[in-house]
């Protein structure tokens, strides 16, 4: 993957906000026990205009954002109370079946909470290979998740006229099977250009690299069948084949509308790619 900006989605909205001076609260949480909606580190935006993030949902994000609102609504809310610290027992407090308890810091949305600012861990780096249908629809999956995602297209006009989120970086290639040597050790592919002779020479360029994390094609059983006879043919060995994954999506999830095809498919590669 190439070294493109690869900020998390929500750094991007505060750094936005920051910059159109909209006045904002960072909510975190920064200390956690038991069982809680969510983990350490955990994080929300919210502003005058909108939310962006969550903290769990349910009552404890409602009365979040009641708090948060009203915090934004004092007029010039004193230096030295920031941050503000609300320890929270979710069973005596909100009658939350969790049972467990955090505390959640108000910050203001700032210069200084922006450099103090940690992406969360990368969830996935995928080099994803075609911008029809179905490619637009995983990218629009992906545009919310910590991930690194290098979308290659040999056609600039199929990519949408929409710019993407920064840690989506698009890539017209003259020659795409080229491209798969940009990726690292432990990347995922994904295969589903216009064209299968297109297709072959990516698959093969992604199984003669050998270190990838996952190779997944889309197609049909019959496709794969193809595939496999002419990359025994131009020497791929069977125990690499055995690694491609097609047709992709998980197993028992019917539907060939893109949209479908996406869910299945960006739920694999979670599924594939943790831990």
């Amino acid at each position: 993957m190439t070294t493109h900006d690869t900020r998390d989605p929500d750094a991007t909205a505060a750094r936005t906000a920051l910059a159109g001076g909209r006045p904002t609260l960072l909510v975190e949480v920064v200390a956690a026990r038991g069982s809680v909606p969510r983990g350490l580190g955990t994080r929300m935006l919210v502003g005058a205009d909108g939310v962006r993030g969550t903290i769990g949902g349910g009552h404890l994000e409602w009365q979040v954002l009641q708090r948060a609102r009203e915090l934004l609504a004092r007029d010039g809310t004193p230096a030295t109370e920031w941050p503000l610290d609300w320890p929270v027992a979710l069973g005596p407090s909100l009658g939350q079946c969790c049972g467990g308890a955090l505390t959640l810091r108000f910050s203001p949305l700032d210069a200084a909470t922006m450099a103090a600012w940690t992406d969360p861990p990368v969830r996935l780096r995928l080099q994803l290979h075609g911008a029809g249908h179905v490619g637009r629809a995983i990218v629009r999956l992906l545009a919310d998740l910590p991930c690194q995602v290098l979308w290659v297209d040999e056609r600039d006009k199929e990519f949408p006229s929409e710019p993407s989120p920064p840690h989506i970086e698009r890539l017209v290639s003259e020659a795409p099977e080229a491209e798969v040597g940009l990726g690292r050790p432990g990347d995922a592919y994904l295969v589903l250009t216009h064209r299968h002779d297109l297709d072959l020479r990516i698959v093969e360029a992604i199984l003669r690299r050998g270190d990838f994390g996952f190779c997944g094609l889309i197609g049909s059983a019959t496709k794969r069948a193809r595939f496999e006879h002419r990359l025994r043919e131009r020497g791929i060995p069977a125990s690499t084949l055995s690694r491609l994954t097609s047709p992709i999506g998980l197993p028992g999830l019917t539907g060939k509308e893109p949209a479908v095809i996406a869910l299945s498919v960006v739920a694999q590669l979670l599924q594939r790619t943790s831990g």
